[in-house]
């Protein structure tokens, strides 16, 4: 959820260059970003630990970093940044809205409404140090072209394209899956190629048993780097996702991307960047009031752990039609 922000900052703010730390696996996301240098954490290495965590300090030092953005604000980040901070750099972390989201999610005397985005908390982050960020002023990208690796698998494009990533991290963001079988029978045909995703094997094997059931339908999963995955996906016309990476995957690449959600909410700020409310797929609010019951996903009211299970296929298949109109 960071990318948008970090697109839009370099936008308006070309002059500036950004070292963004994290950890290895996630470099593919920052690659064709001006003015952005991807420093990797060895978090279970060289950088474990808090004397690790002193030798990174020493090491982004020398990199000349004069501001410090902390956009996680967790044990890690805070002991990191805390070294830049007694050494009298300027530093600013991000404000995750605790008490706020803990009034959205309670079941008594529930405080529904929206909540900043997360995007908007991480351009808050870069305000605190004297840079500010328009976040409707996102440049637009330019789509790259199909890798050779990426063509192996999914040919030159002929007709309108359409992701499906029908998993979550937990049980109450994830639509049932013989639902999505019938979604899927519902839009595959001539103009329509389907893209699955996911990861982990169980998921891969489900989505291979997905794929041999339709002729319009290809696994992606376990197939590709995460460079060649975000290759593909730049190229959808489409991205159908739970509330789950997949979705912000799409949606940074400026993507058209249909969420459903379960147990979770937008209201706390986790909706993909740039995507309408309506494309936020919900089920029935009167019905289950406590929507949201977390804010990850992770804890399920008590009566509500089958409720995607109540958004009729027919909805989702409408919402695909009139988006890509097919």
């Amino acid at each position: 959820m960071t990318v948008p922000v970090i697109r839009a900052f370099i936008h308006q703010h070309p002059s500036v260059k950004i070292t963004f730390l994290s950890k290895s696996f996630l470099a593919p996301l920052f690659e064709d970003i001006p003015n952005v240098t991807f420093y990797a954490a060895e978090v279970k290495g060289k950088h474990k630990g808090v004397l690790g965590l002193f030798k990174l300090y020493k090491e982004l030092k020398k990199l000349g970093v004069t501001h410090i953005a902390d956009l996680h604000n967790v044990l890690r980040s805070k002991i990191l940044r805390n070294y830049f901070s007694f050494s009298g750099f300027k530093v600013a972390f991000i404000d995750k809205g605790r008490v706020e989201k803990k009034a959205l999610t309670r079941s008594q005397n529930k405080v529904f409404k929206q909540l900043k985005t997360s995007h908007q908390r991480y351009a808050d982050v870069f305000e605190n140090i004297g840079f500010s960020i328009n976040l409707d002023a996102a440049a637009p990208i330019s789509k790259s072209t199909l890798s050779e690796n990426s063509l192996i698998i999914t040919g030159e494009k002929q007709e309108k394209w359409v992701g499906i990533a029908p998993f979550a991290a937990f049980e109450g963001k994830k639509y049932p899956l013989q639902l999505m079988e019938e979604v899927i029978s519902q839009i595959q045909g001539e103009n329509v190629r389907l893209f699955l995703f996911g990861g982990g094997e169980k998921e891969i094997a489900l989505l291979n048993i997905i794929e041999n059931k339709f002729p319009n339908a290809t696994s992606i999963a376990g197939k590709l780097s995460l460079k060649d995955e975000l290759n593909v996906i730049s190229q959808l016309d489409l991205m159908v996702s739970m509330d789950s990476g997949n979705a912000h995957f799409s949606a940074m690449q400026q993507v058209k991307t249909i969420t459903i959600w379960g147990v979770t909410h937008p209201f706390a700020g986790f909706a993909p960047f740039g995507q309408p409310l309506d494309n936020c797929i919900l089920p029935d609010l009167k019905k289950y009031p406590n929507i949201p019951c977390s804010i990850y996903g992770n804890k399920v009211c008590l009566g509500y752990e089958n409720v995607m299970g109540t958004i009729d296929p027919s909805i989702i298949i409408s919402k695909i039609k009139a988006t890509i109109g097919i």
